[in-house]
């Protein structure tokens, strides 16, 4: 099977956060102080968790330098050092778990187990995060973070920077491993929804079953054919081809009749024509005038 996104996000983001983290927890470079009245103008001290440094553009780096101010007692930096220990100590628990859980050499991973790698290691990124806003947020108050009076400056130094970047990269990561949660919850639920029951299951009246019978509805469009009412096509039979529409109502021949007598007074007009037409065929005497002659 193919590693998820998820995982492999998860699995790149955290050792980037684990590298930064420790680097800002070793690094003598949490707060910069600079500007001294009695040294040169070049001179810089660089405070951490466990170290101050001194530095010099004309000189090489010196560390140990002493505590003059009690900077390593105040609370801020005390805090800063158990929970930047606690969280590299909880990122390596949880790299761990997530090594186990991707299982990158197998075919299928473990979800269950790089979920809960994520969970811890988003606690990681939470223990790193607290103390070095904590400290961001009294960097300037000398009275929590002492250190020397006013010309002197304080500025952030890179060490706090790698701390909040290694802390982002954890819950990131961590995060996205979380989220290996969802295909163990899914099969998980799913083989809980096909579980077989353990015994027999009685009947109750949400089990009850009742087979009502289907209504008999008149069909919403009549078929007529010549006029009469037909049942639908699919009372013929499968074999027989249903027609699509209906024919429109055709009305049986009616006889149609005149009340005028059209024949009314063609014998007389018969009975003039035959008498002028015998009156024509008639011969003529000399004695008598013809019909001619007039």
């Amino acid at each position: 099977m193919r590693t998820p996104v998820v995982m492999t996000l998860g699995m790149v983001l955290t050792p980037c956060g684990l590298l930064l983290n420790l680097i800002s927890t070793l690094a003598p470079g949490w707060r910069l102080v600079k500007g001294f009245l009695d040294q040169p103008v070049d001179v810089v001290l660089y405070q951490g968790l466990w170290d101050i440094c001194r530095e010099q553009s004309s000189r090489e780096r010196e560390c140990g330098q002493p505590d003059q101010w009690s900077y390593f007692e105040a609370q801020p930096v005390l805090v800063a050092r158990g929970l930047m220990i606690t969280s590299l100590a909880t990122t390596a628990v949880g790299l761990l778990l997530a090594s186990l859980g991707v299982r990158c050499w197998q075919e299928e991973p473990q979800f269950l187990l790089a979920g809960l790698s994520g969970v811890v290691l988003f606690a990681a990124g939470l223990f790193s995060l607290i103390p070095v806003s904590w400290y961001n947020h009294f960097l300037g108050d000398r009275e929590v973070l002492p250190s020397p009076a006013q010309p002197v400056t304080v500025e952030v130094s890179y060490s706090l920077v790698l701390g909040y970047l290694g802390s982002c990269l954890l819950l990131l990561g961590g995060f996205s491993l979380a989220l290996s949660f969802a295909p163990w919850c899914e099969e998980h639920c799913h083989s809980c929804r096909k579980a077989p029951p353990a015994g027999p299951r009685r009947s109750s009246i949400s089990t009850v079953y009742v087979d009502w019978p289907e209504p008999t509805l008149t069909p919403a469009i009549k078929y007529y054919s010549e006029g009469q009412h037909r049942p639908p096509p699919t009372e013929y039979g499968a074999t027989r081809k249903p027609k699509v529409g209906f024919p429109m109502p055709q009305p049986p021949p009616k006889a149609y009749t005149n009340p005028v007598d059209v024949l009314d007074g063609e014998g007389g007009k018969a009975a003039t024509s035959q008498g002028a037409s015998s009156r024509s065929t008639r011969p003529c005497h000399s004695s008598l005038p013809c019909d001619s002659d007039l």
